[in-house]
């Protein structure tokens, strides 16, 4: 976990821990050379914090898109740790496969009974192996429509956590019907009658996300995305050009305050300075905070309500114009 391991830092956080090396430095030169080295300590230590705050709250949307995809962003199982009393996962699909990208079970938050299911990354290359680097195939879509289906018979809401650049691209996941299964998902999380809650926690890409995100109500962390391509994707496509990310970042406004501004997504809960990855417990207090206050908003709804709410939620996204 984040919490006790050190963060490996990206490029634009470079300078701040020049200045925590040098705070370092004067700290052990004065210890070694009895030399009073407090008040420089001091005025390093507020410019660090003062330019900290600074960084992270005008970062660019390119910069955002790095701290969503750090290697040790908190995924699934860290906030079933951090948030949950109690988690029985489920497997399969019940067509004889399992697909370890898609993990999902009942949950117990806040003594809420939940369906809660996600994408799963891992944080090392063998972990990364193990889930396909959060990449989920058909069998992964159709194991979290038989939760959907398990939670919708029982009365639990659902809550899902997405964090994926996509679903499975290769041949086989597309012989086995990958679009098939996702268009599935879609039709029928749009016909549930139990709350339904999506949070985009990391990477929200394409139809591999929105096979999880059929809600209504979907939150997205301050750092995360959500985006009907990737930024390489789009400037491939575009320009022919994967290196013209940083620009696709910008025009696509897949962040946060964008998503909320154009009615994508309801809420931005707040991450700790830096990134959830520097404080998985307090993202994760955070994430249970307005989870736990989402789910009472439905408390005294119908389920027609519940349905046609969500129904219209989709409906009423995006605008055009018409010529006569």
């Amino acid at each position: 976990m984040s919490d006790n391991k050190k963060v490996q830092i990206l490029e634009f956080e470079k300078p701040i821990y020049a200045i925590q090396d040098k705070i370092e430095e004067l700290k052990l030169t004065s210890a070694t050379e009895n030399i009073d080295y407090k008040d420089e300590i001091k005025k390093l230590e507020q410019q660090t914090k003062v330019y900290k705050k600074e960084l992270y709250e005008k970062l660019e949307p390119y910069q955002k898109l790095q701290i969503a995809r750090h290697p040790q962003r908190p995924n699934f199982m860290d906030y079933v740790q951090f948030m949950c009393d109690d988690f029985i996962e489920l497997h399969g699909d019940r067509h004889g496969t399992d697909d370890k990208a898609i993990m999902g079970g009942i949950a117990k938050i806040a003594d809420r009974t939940v369906m809660l299911i996600g994408t799963m990354k891992g944080k090392s290359t063998k972990e990364n192996l193990e889930y396909n680097f959060g990449m989920p195939q058909p069998q992964g879509y159709r194991k979290a429509l038989r939760l959907f289906e398990h939670a919708n018979k029982f009365d639990f809401p659902i809550i899902t956590l997405v964090d994926t650049m996509g679903a499975y691209p290769g041949m086989m996941a597309e012989e086995a019907g990958q679009g098939e299964a996702i268009a599935f998902n879609l039709k029928e999380m749009a016909k549930l009658n139990v709350p339904t809650i999506a949070v985009i926690t990391g990477e929200g890409c394409s139809g591999g996300a929105l096979g999880l995100a059929v809600s209504n109500k979907v939150m997205i962390l301050e750092h995360a995305y959500y985006t009907v391509i990737s930024p390489e994707g789009c400037a491939s496509i575009l320009w022919k050009d994967a290196s013209m990310a940083r620009i696709a970042t910008d025009a696509l406004k897949i962040t946060g305050d964008d998503l909320l501004k154009f009615n994508i997504v309801d809420e931005v809960i707040k991450e700790p300075t830096g990134g959830a990855h520097y404080n998985a417990s307090e993202m994760a207090d955070n994430l249970k905070e307005a989870l736990i206050r989402s789910l009472k908003e439905f408390d005294n709804m119908t389920s027609d309500e519940i349905r046609n709410g969500r129904y219209s939620k989709f409906r009423n996204m995006g605008v055009f114009l018409e010529q006569k």
